[in-house]
C-alpha cells in the first residue's frame, strides 16, 4: 500500500462591519460571527482542504482553477473540493485532521457538526476526521480576531 499525505494552509479576514456576508466554515453557515472577505464564500476549511488534496494530486486547485470558477458565478468552495477530489484517481482519503485559529466563533461547539459535513463532503466517517482550535494568544491578526487560519492535512492511501 502507498500513502501519501498533503498539507493546505488558507486564511480570510472577516469582511467590514456591517457587511452581511454570512460565516462559511467547513461548508456550514454560521451566524454568531461575521462571515470572510474573499472572491468565494472564503470558507477557510474548505480552501485549505481543497489545497492538502492538492499535495497529494499534485494539480493546484484553490489559485487558477477557483479562480476562474468565481469569475463564472461559482462561489461555493464545495465546487473547488469536488475539482480536487476528482483528481485523486485511485488515491483514497482515510484521514483529515484541521487545526483552526480564531478568536471568534467559539469553534467548539460547532466540531461536531463540522466533523459530520466534512466526513459527508469526503465520504469518510466522523471518526476519520479531526478539528481542533486555538485562539492564537493574540501573537497575530488572527489571533487579534481579524480573521480565521484554517491548517489542513489529508492522509490518502493506494493500492492493496
Amino acid at each position: 500500500m502507498k500513502v501519501k499525505t498533503g498539507l493546505g494552509l488558507d486564511s480570510h479576514r472577516f469582511v467590514e462591519d456591517g457587511d452581511p456576508k454570512p460565516l462559511v466554515l467547513g461548508g456550514l453557515v454560521f451566524d454568531d460571527a461575521p462571515g470572510l472577505s474573499g472572491n468565494s464564500d472564503a470558507d477557510v476549511i474548505l480552501h485549505a482542504l481543497t489545497d492538502a488534496i492538492s499535495g497529494i494530486t499534485g494539480r493546484t486547485v484553490i489559485g487558477a482553477v477557483a479562480d476562474r470558477m468565481c469569475r463564472e458565478g461559482i462561489r461555493d468552495s464545495k465546487a473547488y473540493l469536488e475539482v480536487a477530489l476528482d483528481d485523486l484517481g485511485d488515491w483514497r482519503i482515510s484521514h483529515v485532521s484541521i487545526a483552526l485559529e480564531c478568536l471568534r466563533p467559539k469553534i467548539d461547539p460547532k466540531v461536531p457538526a463540522l466533523r459530520g459535513s466534512i466526513a459527508g463532503l469526503l465520504g469518510l466517517t466522523v471518526g476519520d476526521v479531526c478539528i481542533t482550535a486555538t485562539t492564537g494568544e493574540g501573537l497575530n491578526a488572527v489571533g487579534r480576531g481579524e480573521g480565521i487560519r484554517a491548517t489542513v492535512i489529508v492522509t490518502a492511501t493506494a493500492g492493496s
